[in-house]
């Protein structure tokens, strides 16, 4: 299936504001994901992925990149173009474990 296909497929974030992603080793902070135009569709994924393996994992980076389709490629061919599937094409190179913190909408934005 297409990328957007796959988000519509996938649970709703309105709810949160961003992701944290967190070293689970020495807890320090990789990445934020926010929840804005450019980023949505990767916090949909992101999200989705720490629902369905607790953690942003080699397995969860496998999943991933199905859910990204096309824009793969273009990731591979574009270095920087896609930092968030370029995170997880580094995983599966070099496997670690990424914590989800969750930053929730207040509402009063």
């Amino acid at each position: 299936m297409a990328f957007n296909d796959n988000l519509k497929q996938l649970p709703r974030v309105s709810h949160l504001a961003a992701l944290q992603l967190l070293d689970a080793a020495d807890g320090s902070l990789v990445a934020i994901i926010e929840n804005k135009p450019g980023q949505a569709g990767s916090l949909i994924i992101y999200n989705h992925l720490g629902q369905i393996f607790g953690a942003i994992t080699v397995d969860a980076a496998s999943k991933g990149l199905e859910l990204y389709a096309e824009h793969v490629e273009d990731a591979r061919a574009n270095p920087g173009k896609h930092p968030n599937i370029e995170r997880l094409l580094q995983l599966q190179e070099t496997p670690r474990t990424l914590r989800v913190k969750h930053i929730f909408s207040t509402g009063l934005e």
